[in-house]
């Protein structure tokens, strides 16, 4: 009969390997983690918790009904809007739609607006910061 020899197990893992591979990992990512600088420790950043938001003026403001306002008053039309702005201004137009005006209705006054000579127009939307 053959008899066939076996190794023995020593019994010993590469660990030393694999501490080395993670050691290298762990470098990597801080040296990776800290591209952008830190902010300067005694700069005081602007809270604007307290600020109270206002529409800009010459903004049109559409409501949910669809009614247009300018500085509190209640417009008829769109040509009326585009009546009281100056030449300059007429150019690029602000727009605050309100969230559940139908988009239907958002692009047909975009519309009216490019009609009556808007180049741009600019709507104001509010940043979620979430």
């Amino acid at each position: 009969m053959i008899q066939i020899k076996r190794k023995k197990n020593s019994g010993k893992e590469p660990t030393i390997a694999l501490i080395n591979i993670v050691f290298l990992m762990l470098v990597f990512f801080m040296i990776a983690g800290t591209l952008a600088p830190p902010l300067d420790p005694d700069l005081k950043l602007v809270q604007t918790d307290q600020l109270n938001p206002q529409n800009p003026p010459d903004t049109l403001v559409i409501h949910a009904d669809g009614s247009l306002w300018l500085r509190n008053i209640k417009l008829t039309s769109i040509a009326a809007y585009m009546e009281r702005l100056s030449d300059e201004d007429r150019d690029t137009v602000r727009i605050v739609p309100d969230r559940a005006l139908p988009a239907k209705q958002l692009i047909s006054h975009v519309g009216q607006m490019r009609r009556e000579g808007a180049n741009h127009v600019l709507l104001v939307t509010e940043k979620a910061l979430r």
